[in-house]
């Protein structure tokens, strides 16, 4: 009992860092200061063979429920190589648009495919969740032009079920995590993502999520012409409401693909 309450303090403590890093260092725009995340996801399981997938939409607001400007589609296969390691490749296309000018189509379009790594730690009712991911991008814009990017991804994640030892069919939950973003070539530390919220398994097959996530970018620092401009950083926070369905239910009870992990 006495370490759950060291892991527990740690936890929040070290939500409570990331999320005082985030704003000391986010500047919001003014007219717009929240926006709003929508996420559908389809998930497969693993089960006996092991091998599992999922597909997801997601589109993106620049204010609270309206001016849409963003759009993924993605999906990829899944292998738990054991109950606390699962491989994933998968791939997805993205799309920026204007949202004020819409009907002129998208500023950018992005192709990438990914590979990543899930480990499982449980301690007693928290569920810890470290995902490592390598990404290749493949830019299209407006002007023509088709620059190529590689991205280094680490979020962990923690889950706190409220009402049950484990996350099961009606279950509510917190969950809490970090992400940052590294692009190799600088290297550069491009993004930090941090979100919180809470969710609901309805059965073995609905969750819902909603909760808070703000974004911050980071341009790094540059020397040019004799002038210093130091690293500066723009974020910004919002809404995510996510809805999860899942086809069937893993026989692997100890698989990854029990907790309700988003896979953005």
């Amino acid at each position: 009992m006495k370490r759950l309450f060291v892991v527990i303090g740690l936890t929040i403590s070290l939500f409570l860092i990331s999320r005082s890093t985030s704003f000391a260092q986010t500047s919001l725009t003014p007219s717009s200061p929240w926006g709003t995340w929508f996420i559908g996801t389809v998930q497969v399981p693993g089960g006996s063979d092991k091998w599992g997938g999922f597909a997801e939409v997601q589109t993106r607001g620049n204010s609270v429920m309206r001016q849409f400007f963003y759009r993924e589609l993605k999906g990829g296969l899944s292998y738990d190589a054991s109950p606390y390691f699962t491989f994933t490749l998968a791939g997805g296309h993205y799309a920026t648009y204007d949202y004020r000018q819409l009907s002129d189509g998208p500023l950018n379009t992005e192709k990438r495919l990914w590979q990543q790594l899930v480990i499982n730690q449980h301690l007693s009712r928290i569920k810890f969740e470290q995902r490592y991911r390598i990404e290749q991008r493949w830019f299209t814009y407006r002007d023509g032009s088709t620059p190529f990017r590689n991205r280094i991804r680490y979020r962990l994640n923690a889950f706190v079920p409220l009402n049950k030892p484990t996350i099961t069919a009606k279950t509510a939950f917190l969950s809490l995590f970090d992400e940052i973003f590294i692009n190799p070539k600088g290297p550069t530390f491009e993004r930090n993502r941090v979100y919180a919220g809470i969710g609901y398994q309805v059965d073995k097959h609905w969750i819902v999520q909603a909760g808070w996530v703000n974004q911050t970018n980071y341009s790094p620092a540059s020397f040019e012409k004799g002038v210093f401009s130091p690293q500066s950083a723009a974020g910004k926070n919002n809404i995510l409401l996510s809805l999860t369905y899942r086809i069937g239910q893993g026989k692997n009870t100890g698989s990854s693909s029990k907790l309700p992990s988003q896979t953005d």
